[in-house]
């Protein structure tokens, strides 16, 4: 009598089965093609992104050789053709490496293409900060105090990745305007800040020992 029942369910079993195969069928089978056809674009997409990436490093390494050998003007075009057509990544790179090669000729040229990355915001925070630290370095020497505290300031936080440098770049603009006040309150954060790269704490104890002396810039 088991062996009756059993066949029983088992006929019942198959028998729903067949129905949800035939009513659902085409959905699962949808399904499936687009699941192996999601899958089979995603690898097709990684491959595409590898080979653009491959692609700009070679443009960027070519450029790069074209500038160590002094062709300036065909090295910032083709940093230029990276800049607009490469990945991001490269992109930046490639506007870094036009800003460097201006500031040999035409700093003013070179502050202005920092500027643009700096304030490009799709860049990152890394890139923008390093665009604004650059130019403040080409600036250090002659802008306004209060223009270098208007640059510098936000990047000298707690936590920004170029914060030494923009503390040292701030304490010396202000050493050099005569504004040791300035320089003091500069010359203390990256003394406090326990992260201060060696070389930057040995040239900010030198400035602190001409604050201290008065030896402002005239």
């Amino acid at each position: 009598m088991s062996d009756i029942f059993h066949e029983v369910d088992e006929e019942v079993r198959r028998e729903r089965l067949k129905s949800l195969w035939e009513r659902y069928s085409l959905l699962i089978i949808a399904f499936a093609v687009l699941f192996v056809g999601s899958i089979a674009a995603w690898r097709g997409y990684e491959y595409w992104v590898s080979q653009r990436a491959a692609a700009a490093g070679a443009q960027f390494e070519a450029a790069a050789v074209l500038s160590e050998a002094g062709k300036h003007a065909e090295a910032e075009a083709a940093f230029a053709k990276v800049a607009s057509d490469a990945p991001q990544g490269y992109r930046a790179l490639a506007r870094l490496r036009i800003a460097a090669a201006q500031a040999a000729a035409t700093p003013a040229d070179a502050v202005k293409t920092y500027d643009d990355i700096a304030g490009d915001g799709r860049l990152g925070v890394l890139w923008q900060d390093l665009a604004a630290v650059r130019a403040g370095f080409l600036l250090v020497d002659t802008a306004p105090l209060a223009d270098m505290t208007s640059r510098l300031t936000p990047l000298t936080e707690p936590g920004r990745p170029y914060r030494h440098s923009a503390r040292e770049l701030l304490a010396l603009s202000a050493w050099r305007h005569q504004d040791a006040a300035a320089a003091r309150k500069y010359v203390d954060m990256i003394s406090a800040d326990n992260e201060t790269p060696p070389g930057t704490r040995a040239r900010i104890d030198v400035l602190s020992a001409l604050i201290a002396a008065g030896a402002g810039k005239s």
